[in-house]
């Protein structure tokens, strides 16, 4: 029980709903089952550096230090968080997204951190992508320890583990076999040597074993020469289901999560683990992301949102609530979610105060900001301000903020930070998704009426108009034309005015587009002018 945060605090914590709670209870039940319990309770994400780093694996990372920030009110043993790279891996294709993919296809097979980096910038091209994950995690923030893979086989920090493997052999073989196919079977063997004349992980099958030397025998495929190595120091790496395995025992892991795609070989990991004599971590199986395709997210494809790219479209916190929800849901992670996920943000940080306690631990927030989520006043939701660059045909921020300055007098982007970061989002948003796709159409008969009247109405209102007046004016006038249903009208102001099929709440609009401006536009309309043009203030 933890002695740092009140009774109050402990007792709603404890029956939370919010899955990170329910992760963190799981791992309290598992330490109690333990003969003795960890000084240091060890939370792991691991991540395969072939690739260039993706949100998947931000994912990951965000939601491990969820449940380990919620395991924190539960106990009071300390906690750390690694997030281990495979970067000893032999690289075995060539990724779509990268350049000089002929240079990558000359050392193929050879580990990740021996082949050159194709970018230029680092010594390797496994030192190109942990240093591309670390620095974006360090942006986040995130409490975490890096370890590399073959700093750890290197520098003997898993020998003796390496060592217990190769004493248990045959009960590590008699898991893994069974699963394999015929073909797979006759080369199969847990440990991978680097070959000392090309140093490439060669997959290959071990003839002889001395287990008091700690040495394997191997032919070589090139020579076809027999080969003697020891399996400790970095001369071998293990295939991954035991390399996971072995790294839960070696490093002492408590708590790991994976996608649902693993599920198989968590539980063959599990069994290795148990052999070597340790216990598998706790862990937990998300679902995967799908590209705008539906298909599974790929690093080798570069499919899907990359980090940077959420990153010029929206806030890191709207990611993080992106990766909060509905975790084991299999969800589309393309660029039309990022605007969803950033108003949803906000509304839980505007919820949050009047919020009682149990509701607050139950609020996305609370997770993503460590318990301490910011006060918030935005006055303009993003969706408004995607739809007043596009009525606005604003090429900057300056003129964004001349709209928002008469909406909501006082608010600058001094005063609201916030707010001047989601007007930068938007610019971007806007021109790289929206303005392309738009599309203006000529109002038909009925639609006409409607509008002229909806200007003519404006036309004799003060521009200070409240927007639920305006809002109700709106519904006024669809309601008075023969519109089979009201959604008719409002996807015939959004289709004419702003060149899309769905928008904003229109009275809103209009407030912070302008009573005259939203006139203006109107008129436009009606006289066949061409709305994609800009319009002057």
């Amino acid at each position: 029980m933890s002695k740092t945060v009140s009774d109050e605090l402990l007792a709603a914590a404890q029956t939370s709903k919010a899955w990170p709670f329910d992760e963190a209870r799981k791992l309290l039940k598992r330490l109690e089952r333990l003969p003795q319990k960890p000084d240091v309770v060890l939370f792991e994400t691991g991540y395969g550096p072939s690739g260039l780093p993706h949100i998947g694996t931000f994912g990951e990372v965000a939601r491990t230090s969820m449940v380990r920030h919620a395991f924190s009110l539960l106990s009071d043993l300390p906690t750390r968080l690694v997030c281990f790279s495979d970067d000893m891996d032999g690289l075995r294709k060539v990724p779509d997204n990268l350049p000089n993919g002929d240079m990558l296809a000359a050392h193929l097979n050879k580990p990740l951190t021996q082949v050159p980096d194709p970018f230029g910038t680092h010594d390797s091209f496994g030192a190109h992508n942990n240093a591309r994950l670390r620095n974006f995690l360090d942006q986040f923030g995130f409490d975490y320890e890096f370890m590399s893979a073959t700093e750890c086989y290197r520098s003997g920090r898993f020998d003796a583990t390496l060592l217990e493997l190769l004493a248990h052999y045959d009960e590590v073989m008699d898991i893994i076999l069974p699963t394999l196919g015929e073909q797979r079977r006759k080369t199969y063997s847990p440990f991978l040597p680097i070959c000392p004349h090309t140093g490439q992980v060669l997959q290959v099958p071990v003839i002889e074993r001395d287990v008091a030397a700690g040495k394997i025998a191997y032919i070589d495929p090139n020579t076809q020469q027999r080969m003697e190595t020891v399996v400790t120091g970095g001369a071998c790496k293990l295939q991954w289901k035991a390399d996971w395995a072995m790294r839960w025992v070696a490093l002492g892991v408590d708590y790991e999560m994976a996608g649902k795609d693993l599920i198989d070989s968590v539980r063959l990991s599990g069994r290795i683990c148990r052999v070597l004599g340790g216990v598998p971590p706790e862990g937990f199986s998300y679902e995967l992301f799908l590209d705008e395709k539906g298909e599974k997210i790929s690093k080798s494809k570069g499919n899907g949102l990359s980090i940077e790219e959420w990153l010029r479209y929206a806030s890191p916190e709207s990611l993080s609530l992106f990766m909060y929800q509905a975790p084991r849901k299999a969800k589309r992670l393309y660029f039309d979610v990022i605007p969803k996920n950033v108003d949803e943000y906000v509304a839980h940080l505007r919820s949050y105060p009047a919020q009682d306690l149990k509701k607050q631990l139950a609020n996305p927030v609370w997770h993503i900001h460590q318990g301490e989520p910011p006060a918030v006043d935005l006055p303009v939701s993003f969706a408004l301000l995607l739809n007043l660059v596009s009525a606005s045909n604003a090429q900057d921020a300056e003129t964004l903020w001349g709209y928002i300055g008469r909406y909501a007098p006082g608010v600058t982007p001094q005063t609201h930070p916030l707010l001047d970061q989601l007007v930068g989002y938007a610019m971007n948003y806007y021109h790289d998704f929206v303005a392309p796709s738009k599309s203006f159409r000529q109002p038909d008969a009925l639609e006409r009426a409607a509008l002229a009247e909806l200007a003519e109405r404006l036309e004799q209102l003060p521009a200070e108009t409240p927007a639920e007046d305006l809002q109700s004016l709106v519904y006024e006038i669809g309601k008075a034309h023969d519109f089979a249903n009201l959604r008719d009208w409002f996807k015939a102001l959004y289709e004419t005015l702003l060149g899309q099929s769905q928008g904003p709440r229109f009275g809103s609009f209009i407030a912070l587009y302008g009573v005259r401006e939203t006139h203006d536009l109107i008129k436009r309309v009606l006289a066949g002018e061409d709305l994609a043009a800009p319009v002057s203030r």
